[in-house]
């Protein structure tokens, strides 16, 4: 079977964390999107949903955990009430 090379264009963060992602759970990213590929063809319909085993100790979000503990710690940090937020949110 030959191959070939897609070029797909997408946000730089959102393939930092597709690439994080398919880290976490063993593959590449090109394995990831093959995957993809095949069952969306077999099926004709968006296939699966694949889940980390624990998403909230993975590295990216530990680091992220450790940034946000570090701001709070520091007081760089804005709180608003319920009401705040709804009245942000209407605006």
């Amino acid at each position: 079977m030959s191959q070939t090379t897609l070029s797909v264009r997408m946000d730089a963060e959102l393939k930092k964390q597709l690439d994080a992602l398919c880290d976490d759970v063993g593959m590449t990213t090109s394995t990831a999107i093959n995957m993809f590929a095949k069952a969306f063809v077999r099926e004709r319909r968006l296939p699966f949903e694949v889940v980390a085993s624990d998403l909230f100790y993975s590295e990216a979000n530990m680091k992220h955990l450790q940034r946000s503990i570090k701001q709070l710690e520091e007081g760089r940090v804005i709180t608003k009430t319920m009401d705040e937020l709804e009245k942000m949110a209407n605006e």
